[in-house]
C-alpha cells in the first residue's frame, strides 16, 4: 500500500466521522420544534378549550411530520458512520 494510498483512507474515514457527528445533530432542530409546537398547544388549549380535538389532531399530525426530519438525519449518520466507509476502501483499493 502506497502513501498516497493510505492517506486516502485516511481522509475518507475522517470525512465520514465528520459527516455523521454533523448528521446526527440534526436531531436537534425536530426536539426545539416539537417543544414549542406542544407550548402553543397547550396555549391554545387554555384559552379555547373546546377545540382540544382540534388542536390535537393537528398537533399531532405537525410532531410527526417534523420528526421525519430527525430520522432522517439519524439514518444518515448511521449510514455514513457504518456503511460508507467499507464502500470507501472497496474503491480505494
Amino acid at each position: 500500500m502506497t502513501d498516497f494510498q493510505v492517506l486516502a483512507r485516511g481522509i475518507a474515514l475522517a470525512g465520514c466521522g465528520i459527516g455523521s457527528g454533523l448528521a446526527l445533530i440534526a436531531g436537534i432542530g425536530p426536539g426545539i420544534g416539537e417543544g414549542n409546537a406542544v407550548a402553543k398547544a397547550c396555549e391554545a388549549i387554555g384559552r379555547q378549550p373546546e377545540c382540544k380535538g382540534d388542536v390535537t389532531s393537528t398537533l399531532i399530525l405537525g410532531v410527526a411530520l417534523s420528526e421525519t426530519t430527525g430520522i432522517y438525519g439519524f439514518v444518515t449518520g448511521l449510514l455514513l458512520m457504518f456503511v460508507a466507509p467499507g464502500m470507501f476502501m472497496n474503491y480505494l483499493g
